[in-house]
Order: C-alpha cells, then sequence, then structure tokens
C-alpha cells in the first residue's frame, strides 16, 4: 500500500488539480444535456489527450466520465428526461418528489448516493487492482486468450434481447481489426492496394463517428426544445441525511455495482436491474417503489455512479478494456506506450497512485460544484437540440482532423458516423464494434502466442487449469443464453396465440 500513499505527491502539480476540475465540471454539464454524455465527449475530447502527459490525458477523460454520471440525475429530476440512459430508473423514481414540490430533496438524494457510490468504487480500485494484477503475473499466453474472449463473449450476452445484433456487431468489429499490415508476417489484409488502409482503422475516427457523429445526426434530426421553466423547490439538503436512513440499499447497491462493474462487457444497466429488483423486494416499502421511493433514487445513482471506477480494474490489472468508455481510455495508454496490465504497477506505479487520489478527489470536487451550481447547470439541459447536434459535429469533424491532419480520417469518421447514425435507427448496440476493433489485435496476438508455444496443439487452453475452467464457464454461460433466449421465443409465441 506504499505505492498508494506516495501518489499523493502527484495532487501537488497544480496542472493535474485544474485538468481534473475542468473535466469533472465539464462531466457534469454534459451529463446534464440529453444527447451530450460521456461518450460524445470523451470521443471528441480524445484526439487532444495525445499530446499530455498520461495522467492528465486521463484524468480529463476520468473527469468527463464521472461528472456525467452525477448530472445526468439533473434532467431526470427536473425535465423527468434521463441525461443518460442510465437515469432512465431516477427519472421514474423522481418526478413524483418534483410532482409534489420536493425536487430538491429528490435532487439531494441521488448526489449523496451518487457520493457513495463513487468513493466506495475508488476505494475498491485502491484495494483489488493490484493484487489482481499480481496473480495475473501468473498467467501465460492461453490464460489471457481465454479472458479477452471471456470479454467479447459477456459483451454479447450482456445485450440480453438484442444478442444476434450485438454478436453481429463484434463480428464487423473484430473484422476491422484484420485491416492492414498482418505483424508476424507483414502480409497485408483487405487493403486492397490502398497505402492508407496499411495501418489499419484508425481508433479515433471510429469513436468520433459511431458516436459524436451518429449522435449529432440524430439531435440534427429531432425537433427543437421548448424553452421551459425550471423549478426547483424543498429542502436541498434534507436528502444527504436521508440517504443514512437505507444503509442496506445504499451500501448493497454500491457493492454490487462494484462487483458487477468489474466483468467486462456488462456495465451500469445490469446492474442497475439487479439492484433495483433486490432493493425492491427486500425493502419494507417495495410497493412504494415506482411511486417516487427514496431507495429507487439511491439504487440507481449509487449503482450508476459505482461501475465506472470499478470498470478501471480489469482495465488496469488486465488490460481488459470492458465497455465502451474504457476502451477509448485505453487508447491514451497506448499512445503514450503505457501497457495496463500486471507490469503496470512495476513500471508506472506512480502513474497508477495518482490516477487513484484524483478520481478519489474529483468526487469531492463534482459534489461541492453541484451544492452552487444546479440551478445554473439545470438550464444546460434546455439547449435545442439541432443547436446540439451542429456543434457535436463541427467539434467531431476538427478532433478527427487535429488527430493525425488527414482528410482521409474525417472521410472515414463520416462513413461510421452513418453508420451509427443507420444501427441507432435499428436499435442495434455500437459497443461491440468498438470493442472488436479494440480487442481484436489483442485476442489475434495472445492466441498466436499460445498455439505458437504449444506447437500449433489447440487442447493449451483446455489443458491449463486457469484457461479450462475459462472455457468451462463460457461453455455454461453461453448454453444458459441459448436456453433463456429460446424459451424467451417460445414464452412470446404462447402469448400471441393466446392474444389471437
Amino acid at each position: 500500500m506504499e505505492f498508494i500513499f506516495a501518489g499523493l505527491a502527484q495532487l501537488s502539480d497544480p496542472w493535474l488539480i485544474a485538468v481534473m476540475a475542468f473535466g469533472a465540471i465539464l462531466g457534469v454539464i454534459v451529463g446534464a444535456i440529453p444527447g451530450a454524455g460521456a461518450a460524445v465527449t470523451i470521443s471528441i475530447l480524445l484526439p487532444s489527450t495525445f499530446g499530455m502527459e498520461p495522467l492528465l490525458g486521463m484524468t480529463l477523460l476520468l473527469g468527463v466520465y464521472c461528472g456525467s454520471a452525477y448530472g445526468s440525475a439533473i434532467p431526470a429530476v427536473l425535465l423527468n428526461t434521463p441525461g443518460s440512459p442510465v437515469a432512465v430508473l431516477t427519472a421514474m423514481e423522481a418526478k413524483p418528489f418534483a410532482d409534489r414540490g420536493e425536487a430538491r430533496r429528490a435532487m439531494s438524494l441521488a448526489y449523496s448516493a451518487s457520493f457513495v457510490g463513487g468513493v466506495m468504487a475508488v476505494l475498491a480500485l485502491m484495494v483489488l487492482t493490484k493484487p489482481l494484477a499480481l496473480i495475473a503475473r501468473n498467467f501465460g499466453s492461453a490464460e489471457f486468450a481465454m479472458l479477452a474472449i471471456s470479454a467479447l463473449v459477456l459483451v454479447v450476452v450482456g445485450h440480453g434481447g438484442r444478442r444476434i445484433e450485438a454478436l453481429a456487431a463484434l463480428a464487423f468489429g473484430l473484422f476491422l481489426a484484420t485491416i492492414g499490415l498482418e505483424t508476424a508476417y507483414a502480409t497485408q489484409r483487405y487493403t486492397f492496394g490502398e497505402t492508407w488502409l496499411m495501418q489499419g482503422i484508425p481508433l479515433v475516427p471510429l469513436v468520433i463517428g459511431l458516436f459524436a457523429v451518429s449522435e449529432a445526426l440524430v439531435q440534427l434530426g429531432g425537433k427543437g426544445a421548448r424553452a421551459r421553466e425550471v423549478k426547483l423547490s424543498g429542502g436541498f439538503f434534507d436528502g444527504f441525511l436521508e440517504v443514512l436512513r437505507y444503509p442496506r440499499t445504499l451500501f448493497g447497491s454500491s457493492i454490487v455495482g462494484i462487483i458487477i462493474g468489474i466483468m467486462p462487457g456488462v456495465g451500469e444497466f445490469l446492474a442497475q436491474q439487479v439492484n433495483y429488483v433486490w432493493a425492491r423486494k427486500l425493502s419494507p416499502q417495495g410497493h412504494l417503489f415506482g411511486k417516487g421511493a427514496p431507495e429507487g433514487i439511491i439504487v440507481s445513482e449509487a449503482t450508476n455512479n459505482a461501475v465506472p471506477p470499478a470498470a478501471l480494474i480489469p482495465m488496469l490489472a488486465l488490460g481488459i478494456p470492458g465497455e465502451e468508455l474504457t476502451s477509448m481510455m485505453l487508447a491514451v495508454f497506448l499512445v503514450h506506450n503505457v501497457v495496463p496490465g500486471p507490469e503496470l504497477f512495476l513500471k508506472h506505479g506512480d502513474f497508477v497512485a495518482g490516477l487513484y487520489w484524483t478520481l478519489l478527489l474529483m468526487n469531492f470536487v463534482i459534489i461541492a460544484f453541484l451544492l452552487f451550481a444546479t440551478k445554473w447547470i439545470a438550464r444546460a439541459a434546455l439547449v435545442d437540440k439541432r443547436f446540439l447536434g451542429v456543434a457535436i459535429l463541427t467539434l467531431s469533424l476538427i478532433g478527427t482532423y487535429a488527430a493525425n491532419y488527414n482528410f482521409s480520417d474525417v472521410g472515414l469518421s463520416m462513413f461510421f458516423g452513418l453508420l451509427g447514425y443507420i444501427l441507432r435507427a435499428h436499435r442495434w448496440p455500437l459497443t461491440p464494434i468498438l470493442l472488436g476493433l479494440v480487442m481484436g489485435p489483442i485476442v489475434e496476438s495472445r492466441v498466436r502466442q499460445a498455439l505458437g508455444g504449444a506447437g500449433g496443439d489447440f487442447t493449451v487452453f483446455v489443458t491449463r487449469p486457469i484457461s479450462a475452467v475459462l472455457v468451462a464457464a463460457l461453455t455454461a454461460l453461453i448454453l444458459l443464453s441459448i436456453r433463456d433466449s429460446l424459451r424467451n421465443r417460445k414464452r412470446r409465441a404462447d402469448w400471441q396465440i393466446n392474444d389471437s
């Protein structure tokens, strides 16, 4: 634990504090604007972080990531419009509060639950990441290959009723990862003689296109927002002490959010649904859930803010990103030749420790900012969608070109933006495409190393104990998912027959 306390020295850098505060405040603001969100903002900021020191760049992106989780509660409470999709439960539970004239109470409940969930997740990050990395030092190529494949399988399984679409999107992302010059034998793959494809599909145009440009097109196709007076009424500090009346819900939701956040490819949605269902069953006031229950807001916000720091655990310890935002952040590491994984703590321990403390301090900065600025931030939720779309599109194209000063990247960004817009219209998930592009080279290199060391014998994945356990767990998970899909299909068919 000595290296963690040594990281306190990083906080003496005024630039780090300034970047952390800027990222956190920006995250709160974009989180409060429906349609902006962390994914869009991080994709736009990503090219600018390549010229920063690794800790500064990561702190900026993490500030946006964590701040947006807090900010999404603002429109959910005041406008009954979630700032991000995972704030749907907050909007549902907060509407009765607003109708009763207790909007400030609902807001303070959301803030305090978010704060507890976020701080607990950072503490878990501090405690769990290095031991997991020490365990991973004993892994070979076969184990890392199966971990990477496990992350991809979990991405597909985690999309519930959209598993076929998620699998197709993942396959497309993996295909994109094969384009370019293959490193082992210097073989060109799918370049069609085009020199600009020799280096493969660059990450920045894909990220900006899929998440930012597509969102800009969605916003440009929407109707302008009507001006509306935002009313904040009720006692603002009431909810800060009220959350302590529900310790099981508050701390239990945070712990479950941390556990599920560690699992690659799962994320806030599953964690939130699991927590909400169990909190409603265990609570003596379960009948009030959905009708303005304080515990409903606590569950939603504590979970949403526990997942982001927890998602960093597998990325830092194993080098495996769990969802789109940590995949974007992985690019910052790789640009600076900082490779996440077991060796990270040996070679860059000060960087990791500095990251811990900035994440912890970030929660205090955000909560202090929200206490004084909520009334003004709430007005950001009323930004006209078409103006927002123009701003996102302009910044996206500038950021894409500025990354490499290459117009072909701008063309790729527009292509992926149109693709993302079409996929959104048909409710296809975008995250598997990004994870396929990021994880494809990792899976390929690890599988090749494992097979090379075993003389091409595929049984290496079932003869090594840890790898064999992962294979068995994945097989069981896939079979259970297929069984659930068949049951759901049969249930829908029975309903249709009964309805007719």
